[in-house]
């Protein structure tokens, strides 16, 4: 009671700033989701803080020398004494912001997408909301704009740390390479794509379901299952394919270096056919060229995603992320009727 009183002296008194009821809506989601903001708003002046303190250590640890002959491959950097462990920055703590940054879908999904309009539905305040001269359109493009407002702007501000963060260690052999899971999943505009997909999915489950627990649930479901599936369809190459490089006879094959690599790699015959590696399990010389002459081989190869295939991962899962998030929102709105 005391709740739907608070609600009901919130709507009558939100729109007295300029009388209109579009201004007293979007007051009342305001007040509906200030304490999110207010959590959101210290979770990323933490992550910012930290980030400040750890990249000026980095910096530090830099200018010191003792990283100044190490490479910029895949291979770790050793130390002059080979028994210490290899040399690397202290980046654990920049990927833990990038898997709070690859969880923010299921986090923002369950805690701020299924409560969105589940709650109203659940304890019935929407029907007073709506009493009062509020459409159903308004109802629900005011919570929701706000939302979907607040978390474009803190993901895409947390993952705007991430990747300033980064810059120090990046595609370093004593940092952290692009195609790193924390990286590639937890920088740039996929990120935004993502928290608005979990937001847009809590939200419809949130009208559908008949309690807010179980739209939780379900949230949580749906959008731990998209995570998971990027990241297999990432390590899969299912949307995008990597580049093959072939090396001529027994030539050594170009050098890894930033390319991310698939495991694939093997030699190729005069007819461009490729054979697994294992028909010469020969690192070089003359057994590895007697051999390839035997079986006809020509040349060598392997299959691996370059450097700039980050934009065309992160354009790709942000379109597909974008678009199921723009799918299910325009779903919430066509059962608004039916369901309010």
């Amino acid at each position: 009671m005391k709740d739907s009183l608070l609600r009901n002296r919130s709507l009558r008194t939100g729109p007295a700033h300029d009388g209109s009821l579009w201004s007293g809506s979007l007051w009342l989601a305001w007040r509906q989701q200030r304490v999110l903001v207010g959590i959101g708003a210290v979770v990323l002046a933490g992550a910012a803080a930290i980030a400040v303190y750890s990249r000026s250590g980095m910096l530090d640890a830099l200018h010191s020398g003792l990283f100044d002959h190490c490479g910029t491959g895949p291979l770790s950097c050793l130390r002059t004494d080979t028994s210490l462990p290899p040399l690397m920055l202290d980046i654990a703590p920049l990927k833990y912001l990038g898997m709070l940054n690859i969880a923010l879908p299921v986090l923002i999904g369950v805690f701020w997408g299924a409560p969105l309009l589940g709650r109203d539905r659940e304890l019935g305040t929407h029907r007073m909301v709506l009493a009062q001269g509020i459409s159903r359109g308004q109802w629900f493009a005011s919570r929701f704009a706000f939302a979907a407002a607040t978390t474009a702007a803190l993901s895409g501000l947390l993952a705007g740390v991430f990747a300033w963060w980064r810059g120090p260690a990046a595609d370093r052999s004593y940092g952290l390479f692009w195609y790193d899971v924390t990286a590639l999943s937890g920088s740039g505009p996929r990120v935004v794509a993502a928290a608005l997909f979990g937001l847009a999915a809590g939200t419809l489950l949130g009208l559908l379901a008949r309690r807010v627990l179980a739209a939780m649930a379900l949230t949580l479901l749906v959008t731990g299952a998209m995570t998971l599936l990027l990241e297999w369809a990432h390590r899969t190459r299912l949307l995008v394919s990597p580049h093959t490089y072939v090396s001529a006879g027994i030539v050594p094959k170009a050098p890894m270096g930033e390319k991310w690599s698939t495991g694939h790699y093997g030699l190729v015959t005069a007819s461009g056919r490729h054979d697994d590696v294992l028909k010469c399990p020969f690192p070089s010389g003359a057994e590895l060229k007697e051999c390839m002459a035997q079986h006809g081989y020509v040349a060598r190869f392997y299959d691996a995603n370059p450097a700039g295939d980050y934009w065309t991962f992160q354009w790709t899962d942000t379109a597909v992320l974008g678009g199921l998030a723009l799918l299910l929102t325009a779903a919430t709105v066509l059962l608004l009727r039916r369901r309010v």
